[in-house]
């Protein structure tokens, strides 16, 4: 097997989810744009290396491999930070930090159990000769997902490094935008769920026999 540029984009989003995080924690001018750009980058990568292996005839199964184990690294190790961050809250909502990150911590202890049960399932219909391939409640997740994620580094970023361009009801842009990733975020645990029993109602048997 050689590694693609396909792969190589792939495989590029775990040492930029490192660089995120670590950027995530650092209170430096501009961390905050840098972490929000830096995970757009990273994001459009996982679009763009399916198209880019499809239209080179590169398609493997180390790669569709790579490509669903690199998203959870990455969304998982993100949601860890945005937590642990306190991006749940903005500044002037300081008083609900408490509330609304524990929260926030048992949404993603959620979605972690539903990673782990779904991959311990592929992994018992793996020693059947069963492929399990994502579905499509499975892409619209990780989508969401993503887009949480990216909501909620972009209001940190207009707080810290734009803050002074916003003034009085202007600063409801940046509220806007915070909620907003709260809300994607709230919605993406739901999708986990749903489709974690969606998996289970259709290939349950793998584990249940």
């Amino acid at each position: 097997m050689r590694f693609t540029i396909a792969n190589w984009m792939t495989v590029s989003r775990v040492p930029a989810m490192f660089a995120i995080v670590w950027l995530m924690d650092r209170n430096f001018g501009w961390a905050a744009t840098i972490a929000f750009w830096l995970f757009i980058a990273a994001a459009l990568t996982d679009w763009f290396d399916g198209m880019i292996a499809r239209a080179r005839g590169e398609v493997s199964s180390f790669g569709r491999f790579m490509d669903a184990i690199v998203d959870k690294v990455m969304v998982i190790g993100l949601m860890i930070a945005l937590v642990n961050g306190g991006y749940f809250t903005l500044n002037n909502d300081a008083h609900l930090h408490g509330g609304v990150t524990t929260f926030a911590l048992l949404l993603l202890l959620c979605i972690l159990g539903r990673e782990f049960l779904v991959s311990g399932m592929r992994m018992a219909a793996a020693t059947k000769g069963i492929v399990i391939e994502a579905d499509m409640g499975g892409k619209v997740k990780t989508f969401v997902q993503l887009n949480a994620i990216g909501w909620l580094l972009g209001a940190r970023m207009f707080e810290q490094d734009f803050g002074n361009l916003f003034f009085g009801d202007e600063r409801l842009v940046i509220s806007v935008i915070h909620y907003v990733g709260i809300g994607l975020y709230f919605l993406s645990a739901i999708l986990t769920i749903t489709s974690a029993i969606s998996y289970f109602r259709r290939h349950g048997h793998v584990v249940l026999d």
